[in-house]
């Protein structure tokens, strides 16, 4: 019988073989001659509210299929992006951490995630722009960022 993990397992397995940026790093990257592809893997809703101005928005859902080509969910740029350097990004760096351990399996050799997620680059006051491209201010940004862990979701405690 195979051990019991637990997301926290996971991430730290993950953790192993991918490297983490800081929203610093992220953003000397972006300035760079040659910057990495940068690929959001939140939901649509979520990618919609704020994000990193260029990034691409890749539900981690699909992501297998979207980053092969002939497929229904196939996303060309990404595809295409295997000999370039990516880096993943979502809300608080976990989910980017397991997509970007996916495409490290898939083939991708140059792939880092974004260690804090959105919310370390919006405490970091680097730029956020909304659905329509608009820039957001850090405080405005901050509530869409937040966690939204509701009372059921929560572990039961012993009474």
């Amino acid at each position: 019988m195979m051990p019991e993990l637990r997301y926290a397992d996971l991430l730290a397995d993950a953790r192993t073989r991918v490297r983490e940026l800081m929203p610093w790093d992220l953003q000397a990257l972006l300035e760079s001659p040659a910057p990495p592809l940068v690929v959001d893997v939140r939901e649509p809703h979520e990618f919609a509210l704020a994000r990193m101005a260029g990034a691409l928005g890749v539900p981690r859902g699909v992501l297998e299929a979207a980053c092969e080509w002939d497929y229904d969910d196939t996303v060309p740029e990404l595809a295409a992006a295997r000999g370039r350097p990516v880096v993943v990004v979502c809300r608080s760096g976990n989910r980017s951490l397991l997509a970007a351990d996916t495409l490290r399996r898939l083939g991708f050799a140059d792939v880092a995630s974004l260690a804090t997620g959105l919310r370390g680059w919006n405490d970091a006051e680097l730029p956020l722009v909304a659905g329509d491209g608009a820039p957001i201010d850090a405080d405005a940004a901050e509530p869409l960022l937040a966690a939204r862990v509701r009372p059921e979701q929560r572990r039961p405690h012993p009474d």
